[in-house]
């Protein structure tokens, strides 16, 4: 599919003038027209955005320095540019001092040189665009951020002994992802995944999650269709963040005797096997209503005695490595993310 052509407005009291700018590059852009100021306001409001727009000085009325201010009020993203004659020379640099236009170009002006001044004003406006899209797109982490964290404190003030552990699952879960050479976007991808993978359990009864003896089958049952629950909740994610899908598998086994759906080896998705180490790994770590601590040595042994088996061999090895060989240790502030 063909980029978009970029629209351009030129503005200027003379109509001669204006339909050789048409004729010069509305082959290459999108080109308006406009005889005045007020006309120029008109069309930015009505057929906008515009990514550059260039202006006469001298028009009846409303002149260019006039227009440009205030088209730099109200379309700060367009770039704005003036066509001075000589003896306005002043004017024109006062008006570029002053902020409200990117450049000036003094009458007669050669078309090469308006073509060259129009290709820079257009590379200008796409910075310009590419700033404010770092710039919303930050705005979104930091509100996606909040979201997630507002999430997980949800299930964890539904289950106290759940308390910190989506936090630290999603520490280890990151660290391994980084051993294993995960992708900057597969290990963000996981790293909310990890914070969220216990989202379901919202649908599980809280007795269920803090009775101190164990469960029935019936009730393990309900327990066990958590992560299908998060994968509800979360499955209208977009296809390029599968954290839905990684919810969804973490507690699968490569055997196939995980749940929900007994998927076994490659149907599993890899970051859902890093997480399922992880998460095995902290619950033993961790009291439960049902049990203590079993510590870090049995949760070690646990990975490692069934590698390959229930668990990824690489994730195992690399679990091991950081706990046995590199210190790693778990956050101590469980409520941070």
């Amino acid at each position: 599919m063909p980029e978009p052509k970029a629209r351009i407005l030129f503005v200027d009291d003379d109509p001669n003038l204006l339909l050789s700018m048409r004729r010069q590059f509305a082959k290459a852009h999108e080109v308006f027209t406009a005889q005045s100021g007020p006309e120029a306001l008109d069309i930015l409001g009505k057929d906008g955005p515009f990514s550059v727009l260039v202006s006469d000085l001298k028009m009846p009325g409303m002149d260019g320095i006039q227009l440009l201010s205030k088209a730099a009020e109200l379309y700060p993203d367009t770039v704005r540019m003036l066509l001075t004659g000589y003896a306005d020379f002043h004017n024109a640099v006062d008006a570029v001092n002053q902020g409200s236009i990117y450049r000036f170009l003094s009458k007669p002006c050669l078309p090469e040189a308006l073509d060259h001044a129009l290709n820079d004003a257009l590379r200008q406006h796409g910075l310009i665009e590419s700033q404010r899209e770092i710039y919303l797109l930050k705005r979104f982490k930091r509100l996606l951020e909040g979201i997630v964290s507002g999430f997980s404190t949800l299930v964890e003030a539904r289950d106290p002994y759940l308390a910190g552990h989506q936090t630290r699952v999603a520490a280890l879960s990151l660290a391994l992802a980084s051993a294993l050479d995960f992708s900057p976007d597969e290990q963000e991808v996981l790293r909310i995944a990890a914070m969220l993978h216990d989202i379901g359990k919202v649908y599980v009864p809280a007795d269920f999650l803090n009775r101190p003896g164990i469960l029935r089958k019936e009730e393990f049952e309900v327990v066990k269709m958590h992560p299908e629950v998060g994968y509800d909740i979360l499955k209208n994610l977009s296809e390029e963040w599968p954290v839905a899908t990684i919810i969804r598998q973490h507690h699968e086994r490569l055997d196939g005797s995980g749940y929900p759906h007994g998927l076994a080896g490659a149907d599993i998705d890899k970051a859902a096997l890093v997480m399922a180490v992880a998460d095995v790994v902290d619950a033993m770590c961790s009291h439960r209503p049902y049990r203590p601590s079993l510590g870090i040595e049995a949760a070690l042994a646990e990975i490692e005695k069934n590698s390959g088996t229930l668990y990824d061999e690489r994730t195992v090895a690399a679990c091991l490595a950081l706990f046995r060989e590199q210190g790693f240790q778990f956050p101590q502030e469980a409520a941070q993310f």
